[in-house]
């Protein structure tokens, strides 16, 4: 059995970014945690639940990196960085390009993308790849992965019964009422054969 941590990053600074030619993508993997996110995430990371934790994986975005460095000072680690668990890449230069019925449409129709963006298969796909490669060789028994909300809940669907705006329930039971909040936590127990036993939300 092994214990897996899918944490969502914590809160994040807003800034203007009228001046910054980097695109939409660049600077949203940039972005940072308020001195409120460092807070919240310290906070959270006081329950004994991230005790003993054993490995540390994040997405390649400021913000996961951040929010799992917290983590693992708390747990003495090093952060392993896997792109695969960043967020769900959108498609546009702009956001005059962002359709106004975008994120339902991708929620309901999983193949669903923009020319130049991700459709939430292909996201799962690459998320799948890397946790499937971590349960499969990794020798720790308790393991957390610091990445995004839309990734998390794409991820989640491979196994639960998801709702866009509602709760979510595995086997019938419901684990969450669909309202994200920072630092927002599973717990994720996996059999030898990578099948998922149990799911619990740490609040």
């Amino acid at each position: 059995m092994k214990t897996v941590y899918f944490i969502r990053h914590s809160k994040t600074l807003s800034v203007d970014n009228k001046f910054n030619e980097d695109t939409i993508q660049g600077y949203n993997e940039k972005g940072i945690l308020l001195t409120e996110g460092e807070k919240i995430a310290k906070e959270k990371f006081k329950n004994i639940e991230f005790d003993d934790i054993e490995e540390i994986y994040s997405s390649n975005y400021v913000r996961a990196m951040q929010t799992a460095k917290i983590l693992a000072e708390k747990n003495n680690l090093t952060i392993n960085v896997v792109s695969n668990f960043g967020e769900r890449k959108i498609g546009i230069t702009s956001w005059d390009d962002y359709p106004k019925d975008f994120e339902i449409h991708q929620f309901n129709d999983n193949n669903y993308k923009l020319p130049s963006g991700e459709s939430l298969n292909e996201v799962r796909t690459r998320e799948l790849k890397s946790l499937n490669y971590i349960l499969d060789n990794s020798k720790a028994h308790k393991i957390a992965i610091v990445f995004h909300s839309t990734a998390m809940m794409t991820l989640l669907k491979t196994w639960c019964d998801v709702s866009y705006d509602s709760d979510y329930y595995f086997r019938g039971n419901k684990f969450f009422d669909g309202k994200w909040d920072y630092c927002e936590t599973f717990k994720l127990v996996f059999d030898s054969n990578n099948n998922l036993v149990s799911i619990e939300n740490i609040r």
